[in-house]
């Protein structure tokens, strides 16, 4: 079958793409090797060499090969596709991706588990993060999402908390990838505002049947920003077109215990066949009238819009239909960011959005070593991008001219502002004024409504399941205090 061609895999075909096939062995440095069985010694028995720049190459290289893995969401698979707009959202966004109809945007998406690191099960009771990176003509944009529409915490302060009670407890680094323990029901019970989200996560959405068929939500409320500088509030929502599936608790140890790579080899043999899995892109779209009438709010990120109060509008679709080369240079190295946006959408005030508007970044500074990791070919733009960013770790770029700053005169000022360019992004003005404070709105006070909202709107089969996972959790739960609350 023949692969499918978008302008990012062009790109990586172009400067990154390596074929060993029918090529000579050589060195990092291109001098051909012949022998790669032996090291350089004195005599048959004798000791090896320093000189031995073969064995010295191959070894520095090994012992450096692995990076650090991500603190959360370790586990994942990639794949890349296309994402295709559909007809009148210009009345929303300004975004070409969003409005041009008759190009495909190329993206590369990652799904992963949350809790477990690089090496844990697939089918397990977890969220399921649900990124998708979009190589538009105006940069490059990150939808960064999970398979549930909320979350446990309301505030970027508390996820260092969440993740250390959630993750393997220091004294025996256990379980892995599993919120069955003390310290998660500890933090859980401590902190009522993750309520709403725990019901989500006892229930048969934590546990999916495959990758092909998971919602996925953008969780945090987003603006949209149109040609005539019009805002609008949104909550992106995508839909598998396979339909929604999940599997009970009991199926899910068993598959484990025949395949834990069992979701991401389902995935990827799917793309091998060509049975291409397929969403659909939509939004709620409101404005901060309406927000203003509800009972919760908006910018609180342990609620969502109910669709009776505002339906979903679809806006486009994608495709995945190409599987990675290369795990480590793609999946592994890929940094995705909600930071990343690009002209037609803006940000709201979410205070957890706003912590991971930093966190992001900086986490790829560390994990990826350099400041330079945009440059690494899955995160690079397809679009042109000139900045006066220079050196750093790993530089690839090689500028020509002689300034680096702006203005200039030397470089008849270029690259240049341009404000006139539809593409250019501009932040959506808001009046604001206030004083500095450390609290939580009382709008964000209700930590239950929602939580028995979901629960009565599912099956009763379903509650039941929901039963028996806070059952079989808690009774992994040593302490009696915990399990109490």
């Amino acid at each position: 079958m023949k692969e499918p061609n978008t302008p990012k895999i062009d790109q990586l075909s172009e400067e990154a793409y390596v074929d060993p096939i029918g090529k000579t062995l050589t060195t990092s440095l291109g001098v051909p090797v012949a022998d790669n069985q032996n090291s350089l010694k004195i005599n048959e028995k004798g000791p090896t060499l320093l000189e031995d720049f073969l064995l010295r190459d191959k070894l520095i290289h090994f012992d450096r090969e692995r990076i650090p893995e991500r603190v959360v969401h370790a586990r994942g698979v990639g794949a890349h596709g296309y994402f295709q707009a559909y007809t009148g959202n210009e009345k929303w966004t300004k975004a070409k991706f969003l409005t041009d109809t008759n190009n495909q945007t190329p993206i590369f998406v990652r799904i992963s588990t949350v809790q477990g690191g690089r090496g844990s099960a697939d089918v397990v009771r977890d969220v399921r993060g649900f990124s998708i990176k979009f190589y538009t003509e105006e940069g490059n944009y990150d939808l960064v999402g999970n398979n549930i529409p909320v979350f446990f915490i309301q505030d970027a302060i508390k996820f260092p908390d969440f993740v250390h009670a959630v993750k393997p407890e220091d004294a025996n680094e256990v379980p892995t990838g599993q919120s069955a323990h003390d310290t998660f029901w500890d933090f859980i019970s401590l902190n009522t505002e993750a309520s709403h989200m725990t019901t989500w996560i006892m229930s048969d959405r934590a546990i999916p049947r495959n990758l092909r068929s998971i919602q996925g939500f953008g969780v945090h409320t987003f603006r949209l920003i149109n040609k005539n500088n019009e805002a609008f509030l949104v909550k992106f929502h995508w839909t598998p077109k396979q339909g929604v599936a999940q599997v009970v608790w009991d199926e899910a140890l068993k598959i484990n215990g025949k395949d834990p790579d069992f979701h991401r080899r389902d995935l990827w043999d799917a793309i091998e066949r060509g049975n291409y899995p397929e969403w659909e892109l939509g939004a709620q779209i409101f404005s901060e009238e309406d927000a203003k009438q509800w009972d919760f709010d908006v910018l609180d990120a342990t609620k969502l819009i109910p669709e009776e109060l505002v339906p979903v509008t679809p806006l486009g679709k994608f495709v995945l239909n190409k599987n990675t080369d290369d795990f480590f240079a793609e999946t592994e190295q890929v940094a995705f960011s909600p930071a990343n946006i690009v002209s037609g959408i803006d940000f709201s005030n979410d205070p957890l959005l706003q912590g991971r508007l930093f966190s992001y970044t900086d986490t790829h500074l560390h994990r990826l070593g350099t400041v330079n990791f945009n440059q690494i070919p899955i995160n690079k733009p397809v679009c042109p991008f000139h900045t006066n960013r220079r050196g750093g770790y790993a530089n690839h770029e090689v500028y020509k001219g002689k300034a680096n700053y702006e203005p200039n005169s030397v470089d008849e000022n270029w690259p240049r502002e341009s404000p006139n360019d539809s593409g250019a992004f501009k932040t959506h003005p808001e009046e604001v004024q206030g004083s500095k404070l450390r609290v939580r709105p009382e709008s964000f006070a209700d930590h239950f409504s929602q939580a028995t909202m979901h629960y009565h709107s599912l099956e009763k089969y379903e509650q039941q399941h929901i039963k028996d996972a806070y059952s079989f959790e808690l009774s992994k739960v040593k302490s009696e205090d915990i399990r109490r609350r």
